[in-house]
């Protein structure tokens, strides 16, 4: 039996750091392993960190929002704590529901540069597919 060659994940989106996921009015909330990571990135303390960056509201515990935008987005740069950033901001823009409706994929693949548009939607998903398959995880 033949070896499947493996995707990369390049062949199906590069981050352009336009930071268009990165806006709105809350973020997503972070868990235990989304806040250790933040908090070893950052080099501070847990309290450090709770007090500058973060939201609480009783046991939920999100990024705070400043100008419309998370507090780690910087227009210039991008994500400045790129890599302790929570895993649900690493699996964007590839939301496995983009498998499942390609309403999901041309709404999300509309506001993200990033996404590969040259591929038909089917490329996209059966790509898509396997490196969900080869990573378990994605994390972009």
């Amino acid at each position: 039996m033949a070896e499947l060659q493996k995707v990369q994940l390049e062949e199906i989106f590069q981050c352009a750091r336009c930071g268009y996921c990165c806006q709105g009015e809350t973020t997503v909330s972070l868990d235990e392993d989304d806040q250790r990571r933040m908090i070893e990135e950052l080099g501070l303390t847990r309290e450090e960190v709770k007090e500058k960056y973060w939201r609480v509201t009783g046991t939920v515990v999100q990024m705070q929002i400043v100008d419309g935008h998370c507090i780690f987005y910087d227009k210039d740069s991008g994500c400045s704590v790129h890599k302790g950033r929570p895993w649900r901001c690493g699996q964007w823009p590839l939301h496995p529901s983009m498998l499942d409706d390609e309403n999901n994929y041309i709404t999300i693949s509309a506001s993200c540069p990033g996404i590969n548009k040259e591929l038909t939607y089917a490329e996209f998903c059966s790509k898509l597919q396997k490196l969900l398959k080869q990573e378990g995880k994605l994390i972009c």
